[in-house]
């Protein structure tokens, strides 16, 4: 059934309107826009505050866009935003700027986008329609193979680049949806397996950047590599640890202005050093609410595909937050995944708040209206 485009909303349906969720998103935006002030006022001239409040609005109205229309309407274009954002990474591709490494960013006057931030959207929204249309039935080969073929375009897309921090979003966020949607236990072990055996050949082939190997070794032995792969985790660490329970106090921190990216992939080392374990565990507890709120939602949803949109939307948040933290305390390998809402960065904040955007559009429609 085809669903029109239509801005006009019943305002009975306000009444289901998640308000607590955008608090706590808003309030840890707050709390890292205070953060990476505190980063860069002595050493940027670049209003990295500012910018990431404005970036708050805009993307709070974005929210706001996307809660006026039904999330099933959203459905009948998702073929269009998935092949948009492949069109996008290749147009990247061939076109975009290289930072850090990876050709990740296309440029628009003196700011940036990420697209694979956008694929990453589009592959959810792809992937939810595809398993409604399959009515959830992901254990019949030819639908498991359609659902492969969809995630395998943008994640070799953003592999190339090379972006191996994305590429392990898209990859467990996909396997968070297979999981939920049913698939069989024993085609997931085989897959993991099978990917292990793909990863020796990748190791051993010029597809494996010497960084990338780097990074990955000194995450193993850190203390071989702290003059270059590991300085950034040492750095850390010793920011980290200097915080203690309570912090040095925030603007008294100094040892994060010797870790590169501290304000967008490192800014848990300035709430390490600053706020010390209270401060972590304040945005643990928050992190904590959204997760619990986007699976209650997800379970009160009325159909497959807004569940797997929030099923989805959960897998990358907490991959995210799970990878960023852990390689700040060394027990992930360094990537370049920010810290969902609380890194710098106006595509990751952007397209975070079209994921929790989108599951409160069917927050709010989770039941019928009756007039």
């Amino acid at each position: 059934m085809l669903h029109k485009l239509n801005f006009r909303i019943n305002k009975k349906l306000f009444r289901y309107l998640s308000y607590d969720i955008l608090i706590v998103c808003s309030m840890l935006v707050v709390f890292g826009a205070m953060n990476i002030y505190s980063d860069t006022r002595k050493h940027s001239v670049i209003p990295y505050f500012k910018l990431q409040m404005s970036w708050l609005v805009i993307c709070l109205i974005t929210v706001g866009i996307i809660i006026l229309i039904d999330y099933m309407v959203i459905a009948n274009y998702a073929p269009l935003i998935y092949w948009a954002s492949v069109i996008l990474l290749i147009f990247n591709h061939f076109m975009g700027e290289t930072v850090n490494g990876a050709t990740g960013w296309i440029s628009i006057g003196s700011r940036a986008i990420q697209p694979a931030e956008f694929a990453k959207i589009g592959l959810i929204i792809m992937l939810a329609k595809k398993l409604d249309d399959m009515e959830g039935k992901i254990n019949n080969f030819k639908n498991f193979f359609i659902l492969c073929f969809y995630a395998f375009i943008p994640m070799v897309l953003i592999l190339i680049q090379p972006d191996m921090g994305m590429t392990m979003v898209c990859f467990f966020t996909v396997l968070g949806i297979v999981f939920i949607a049913g698939l069989d236990l024993r085609v997931i072990f085989g897959g993991l397996t099978g990917l292990l055996g793909l990863i020796v050949v990748i190791w051993n082939s010029p597809l494996m950047k010497p960084y990338w190997k780097g990074r990955l070794t000194a995450f193993v032995n850190p203390e071989a590599y702290s003059r270059d792969y590991s300085f950034q985790l040492k750095q850390s660490l010793i920011g980290i640890g200097s915080g203690g329970v309570t912090g040095l106090g925030y603007g008294n921190g100094s040892q994060y202005l010797f870790v590169p990216e501290s304000h967008t992939d490192f800014i848990f080392a300035v709430i390490g050093e600053e706020w010390g374990l209270m401060g972590a565990i304040f945005i643990l507890l928050l992190y904590g609410y959204l997760i619990v709120r986007f699976i209650h939602i997800s379970k009160k949803s009325k159909d497959i595909f807004g569940k797997i949109i929030c099923v989805g939307i959960t897998s990358s948040f907490l991959f995210s937050i799970f990878q960023n933290m852990g390689m700040t305390i060394g027990l992930m390998p360094v990537t370049g995944i920010t810290l969902p809402l609380l890194s710098y960065g106006g595509s990751s904040m952007l397209t975070n708040f079209i994921g929790i955007g989108l599951i409160l559009n069917i927050g709010m429609r989770r039941k019928k209206i009756n007039f």
